[in-house]
């Protein structure tokens, strides 16, 4: 049922927060349609996803989800597809141009390598590290945080985990000598700060400690989940959480139980009471796994999820169910308003689509090329190639950006110093030579800068952007049948539903929306000012229609 509208002051006094009221009440604010918002990001779930499931299980917790609420049926992750700006979209209402965020593992032409103390006279250009390296011990769930009792202790895990983040791995500013922590690399602020301006209480749980950039400057969540999925499974034999899909449901098990226990009015951890939050929600990462597992993803026709997938879509279905029943028991589900969407799909669905690609080899080359047409060093600096190509180059000028384009379009296989062809492998795992890089389309230089949106000269993006054809892979394993980062629709089509607190359901929106548009919709829900956002105001990113 649809609850009469509050006003932010309203809202306050309930939280015994009306000392904040002038914070809470920026020019431009409306009237309150929530007073929590719970955001479910669920990596590699599509559309088409959501739509099979419910058309398959119409009596289940996501087609309730979907019924009662305005369902997306044609909504846009960020480019590249990749989690971190994905999910820093979603919080930010921005893309890659305006929050400066192109991947979680990218390339900086001015900052300094890692580890630099004394910074005069070091030359510039540094691998940004934004993912489980930075831990102070990747290896384990807790990022080397002590904990005993691992993994079944993990929820007694900080709540701060920039003191999980090891200073030495971070890249270092040349004005100031010192370190750049995620959320400092940032260029604009969250949702998370203008909520906790407005007095009111943030959360968040999501893959690694890196995620603290979704605080912004201020580190404005506070209470931030973040076990390192990246670690020993403990049931696993000392791979991570995401080569079993078994263990990723283990694994985001924990941060149900975490949003959970924020429900319930405690921090993650369940032990200390804090109240509810009024933004909070998690990751899950069952869904992406189960796409990219060699027993999983879908079948011949690329529509029909495997019994894997299948059964991980279900699994996310019963801890959302989970989540509305502790909402429900909570006395929150009607002026609570749930958001589910992704930070990214996954490509390709089709099994027979699927050509993996070893890059290394077609690196190796294109540095080879370089060098033999009189150039000292190698032309990559760095690239980050899961089925798109990023590349940085150590020499930034247009004309070194043109003989890689060339060069990535001509390769017919060879140049890389062995002998015969490199080899690409099929679903099956069986091996087969290729005579391309698998791109169709190269963006270089100039045309790389403007194709993101920045000034050429930016030092954030990628010098070379290659567009890959639907089911090239870049990977030299047999592990992946799926991957994200790319440009084509399976890596961007993603679900978004917004249900719930005084949202008016059984609405379908089937015109274009991207998933930046969940950040200025938050602050709507809540009655706060979507301009309060910077990312909102540069790119003039709107409010989701229909949710009024």
């Amino acid at each position: 049922m649809n609850l009469i509208r509050l006003r932010i002051p309203a809202v306050l006094a309930t939280l015994g927060l009306a000392g904040v009221v002038v914070a809470a009440q920026p020019a431009g604010a409306s009237e309150a349609a929530a007073k929590h918002v719970l955001l479910i990001s669920v990596d590699g779930l599509h559309q088409t996803d959501l739509a099979w499931y419910v058309s398959h299980h119409p009596d289940s917790a996501l087609a309730d989800l979907v019924h009662d609420g305005v369902n997306f049926t044609n909504a846009q992750t960020p480019f590249p597809s990749d989690s971190f700006p994905g999910m820093v979209g979603q919080v930010t209402g921005g893309n890659p141009k305006t929050t400066g965020v192109y991947y979680d593992d990218s390339w900086n032409h001015v900052l300094l390598p890692a580890g630099t103390t004394s910074c005069a006279g070091v030359a510039p250009g540094v691998e940004v590290t934004y993912f489980e390296q930075l831990d102070k011990n990747p290896l384990s769930i807790d990022a080397g945080q002590g904990l005993a009792g691992l993994p079944d202790s993990i929820l007694s895990m900080t709540g701060n985990p920039t003191t999980l983040i090891d200073p030495t791995q971070l890249p270092v500013d040349p004005k100031t000598c010192k370190p750049v922590y995620p959320n400092q690399y940032l260029k604009v602020n969250t949702i998370f700060e203008v909520v906790r301006a407005a007095g009111l209480r943030t959360a968040w749980s999501d893959k690694h400690p890196a995620y603290q950039i979704l605080g912004g400057k201020t580190n404005a969540i506070q209470d931030l989940f973040t076990p390192e999925i990246n670690s020993n499974a403990s049931n696993t034999d000392g791979q991570d959480w995401t080569k079993d899909n078994a263990s990723t449901q283990i694994y985001d098990s924990f941060k149900v139980q975490a949003v959970i226990n924020e429900i319930n009015g405690f921090d993650h951890s369940g032990k200390n009471r804090v109240g509810t939050p009024n933004v909070f929600g998690m990751n899950f990462q069952t869904i992406s796994t189960a796409e990219k597992l060699p027993n999983g993803g879908y079948q011949a026709d690329g529509k029909t999820p495997s019994a894997l997938l299948e059964g991980a879509l279900g699994y996310i279905n019963d801890k959302i169910a989970a989540m509305e029943a502790a909402l429900k028991h909570r006395g929150l589900a009607d002026n609570t308003t749930v958001i589910l969407s992704a930070k990214h799909g996954q490509s390709p669905n089709t099994p027979s689509a699927l050509t993996r690609i070893k890059d290394s080899t077609v690196i190796k080359a294109e540095n080879a090329a370089w060098k033999a047409a009189g150039h000292k060093g190698d032309l990559v600096a760095f690239a980050v190639n899961d089925d798109g190509w990023l590349q940085w180059d150590n020499d930034t000028s247009q004309a070194a950006a043109d003989f890689a384009k060339a060069f990535l379009l001509a390769y017919n296989g060879k140049g890389d110093g062995s002998d015969g062809k490199a080899i690409a492998t099929d679903i099956q795992g069986s091996a087969k030579p290729y005579t391309s890089t698998g791109l169709s389309a190269v963006h270089a230089g100039a045309d790389a800068a403007n194709f993101t949106g920045v000034p050429f000269g930016d030092p954030r993006v990628p010098d070379v952007i290659g567009i890959a054809q639907v089911g090239t892979v870049y990977t030299g394993g047999t592990g992946k049948v799926a991957e994200h980062g790319g440009d084509n629709p399976q890596d961007r089509d993603v679900a978004l539903v917004v249900s719930g607190g005084d949202v008016e359901g059984g609405k379908t929106v089937t015109s274009s929306v991207e998933t930046t548009q969940i950040a200025p919709t938050i602050l709507e829900l809540l009655g706060l000012n979507p301009q309060a956002l910077q990312a909102v105001k540069a790119e003039g990113t709107k409010v989701l229609p229909s949710i009024a």
